[in-house]
């Protein structure tokens, strides 16, 4: 084991000085994020590539950042809070032979920084590499301006950019392993770093292309999930059993539908699943890139309805809005029994929102009593 990986995030992280252990501890709540990979990759890849630097906006704890630079100080550039700035001088390194990796929020990269990805690198197609964590609604309590639910309907517009949406830690490195030296830019979409693990062993992780079949048993429902919401996606097809089979959606520009397409009986209904706005997202490339191919099933997408999130805890938010498995197996089992393709928002409604906000305020006063810190009617 070599220095870099003996250290860990504890250790590189200046620790305040905590005089109640309840006080909150930084580093204790980014040590979980095992599935942002990033840091320990690429150093590893910048070993014998020097055209390799890196960028954070003053996040390289929360992203894992801090890993590459405890062994390569001197290609690591911190550039405060000032994600545009940090995004067009990327672009600048990149026109000077380097190969740029940068690191922040997916609100302040993909959305925020939306007219310098576009301007700076897809134009030009500068080799930059944009890593946008906590994607979707992933930053919970940070409220609409920490969301990102826009991005992939914003950014599969802009020419010359790859948009890749890893699920897991295995899945990031093989892409980030694949694409160093992809001609364009490209936008990796990335969740809160505590994605379980689901490549590895006889399932290997894929890079670019077309969508991975992950769960094969059978054509009744076919799920394409994207990111973070791959894993909830499998739980929710195996508490079903047969007839629902799931899809990878990791590549999403270029996309390609083939292995859905070769996956598609003659009653087939497709559940999309993102976390992320239904208007523009995974759920329409995906129904475009099937009519285009000539196959014209039901394709239902699931995420959040043009709207913006409420504010609360991320694990709360998912079961809202129906992103957690038992949300999707509930999704899929009304959309196997629709005729035809249901109205947008019918399968999951207003009712079952506030059946969630009723079981979580009931939990919560269940918590308050047993805490000792407030009676259970408070």
């Amino acid at each position: 084991m070599n220095t870099l990986q003996a250290k860990t995030l504890r250790d590189l992280r200046p620790l305040a000085d905590l005089k109640d252990e309840r006080s909150f501890d930084m580093a204790g709540r980014d040590g979980g994020e095992t599935a942002l990979v990033s840091g320990s990759v690429l150093a590893d890849l910048a070993r014998n590539d020097e055209r390799i630097v890196l960028g954070t906006a003053d996040l390289q704890f929360a992203t894992q950042m801090v890993q590459f630079r405890y062994e390569f100080p001197e290609r690591l550039l911190q550039f405060g809070i000032s994600e545009r700035n940090m995004l067009g001088a990327a672009a600048g390194l990149a026109s000077a032979g380097y190969i740029p990796y940068v690191c922040t929020f997916a609100c302040f990269a993909g959305v925020l920084g939306f007219e310098n990805i576009k301007t700076d690198m897809a134009y030009p197609k500068m080799p930059v590499r944009v890593l946008a964590t906590h994607a979707g609604i992933s930053m919970g309590f940070f409220a609409t301006s920490h969301h990102a639910t826009e991005d992939i309907g914003a950014l599969r517009t802009v020419a010359n950019l790859m948009v890749l949406s890893p699920s897991d830690g295995p899945t990031f490195e093989a892409m980030l392993r694949a694409t160093v030296d992809h001609p364009g830019p490209i936008y990796f979409r990335l969740g809160r770093g505590r994605e379980p693990r689901i490549y590895g062993g006889d399932l290997p992780a894929p890079t670019p292309g077309a969508p991975t079949l992950v769960r094969d048993a059978g054509k009744k429902v076919l799920i394409v999930a994207t990111g973070a919401m791959l894993h909830p996606a499998i739980k929710a097809a195996e508490a079903l059993g047969e007839g629902v089979s799931v899809f990878d959606a990791h590549t999403l520009k270029p996309f390609d539908p083939s292995t859905i397409v070769a996956a598609i009986g003659e009653d087939t209904k497709v559940l999309v699943v993102e976390e992320h706005n239904v208007e523009g997202g995974v759920g329409s490339i995906v129904r475009e890139a099937l009519y285009d191919a000539g196959v014209y099933v039901p394709v239902y997408k699931h995420g959040l309805l043009d709207e913006f999130a409420i504010v609360g805890p991320p694990a709360h938010l998912y079961e809202y809005y129906g992103l957690d498995a038992a949300g999707i197996a509930t999704i899929a089992q009304r959309l196997d029994a629709a005729s035809g393709l249901p109205k947008p928002g019918s399968l999951w409604t207003e009712d079952d929102r506030a059946a969630v906000s009723r079981e979580v305020a009931a939990n919560r006063k269940v918590r308050v009593a047993i805490s000792g810190t407030g009676r259970a009617g408070a």
